[in-house]
């Protein structure tokens, strides 16, 4: 079982309160205690561990996926640890090759300046529009149905008015469409561009949530370290927890 500890003796070490000690045995974050005859818990090197495992794993995972797994561990479902660490992983995935597309569909706006194909006008209607962009008008409902244009009705005829920062929102999704990118990229891209207004700004912003997606990763990566430390640690001992 390894040398006795006390809970304030793990809390110490960790930098936090005894109760939070005995929150996480009771989540499972650290594996059961055993109780003295006057109902002391007892507390081990083991649990020591699977503390600093459980707080490593944190860092980068978060304390929800972060429970999942220690639970999954010392209740002996090793399958179910590893698939959970898995998902982590693959979300991480999944938001960065979100990220990237988000920034490629980004250069080509950069790299293919649009000017607003009303610059010099109050506003079109969607035909005008259609034909400023090169598509038809249904493309343009289409989109407008998506959520990725927002006119405005006149309110004597009910016609579709475009503004020109809409309309040369309608350009922007023109010429990604074009280069074929999702209208689930597209729409991201639009919702930066409505909050900023300009893509070589938002491209500044994308390229720091890059350098924050980087230390995510570096630290569900030294989580998932710890963690196999941890599991090293059980295969290690009599009675294997799994």
């Amino acid at each position: 079982m390894g040398d006795r500890l006390r809970a304030v003796d793990l809390a110490r070490e960790a930098g936090i309160s005894t109760q939070q000690v005995r929150n996480y045995v009771e989540t499972g974050i650290l594996p059961p205690v055993e109780r003295t005859d006057s109902g002391y818990r007892v507390f081990t090197t083991a649990h020591a561990e699977a503390l600093r495992a459980g707080r490593a794993l944190a860092v980068g995972h978060g304390w929800p996926t972060t429970g999942a797994i220690m639970r999954a561990v010392h209740g002996g479902d090793l399958e179910t640890a590893l698939a959970v660490l898995d998902e982590s992983h693959a979300d991480l995935h999944r938001e960065r090759t979100e990220l990237a597309e988000v920034i490629r569909a980004l250069d080509t706006l950069i790299t293919h300046e649009t000017e607003p194909p009303d610059r010099d006008r109050g506003g079109m209607r969607i035909g005008e529009v259609a034909d400023a962009i090169g598509v038809q008008t249904p493309v343009l409902r289409l989109w407008e149905t998506r959520g990725l244009l927002r006119p405005t009705r006149e309110k004597v005829t009910g016609y579709r008015h475009y503004s020109a920062s809409e309309a040369r929102l309608a350009q922007i999704v023109a010429l990604l469409r074009r280069g074929h990118h999702p209208f689930s990229t597209i729409e991201s891209v639009l919702a930066e561009l409505r909050t900023t207004g300009s893509p070589e700004r938002v491209r500044a912003e994308l390229a720091g949530r890059e350098r924050e997606l980087h230390l995510r990763s570096r630290s569900r990566l030294e989580g998932s370290a710890a963690l196999h430390a941890y599991l090293q640690r059980l295969t290690r001992q009599p009675t294997k927890t799994f």
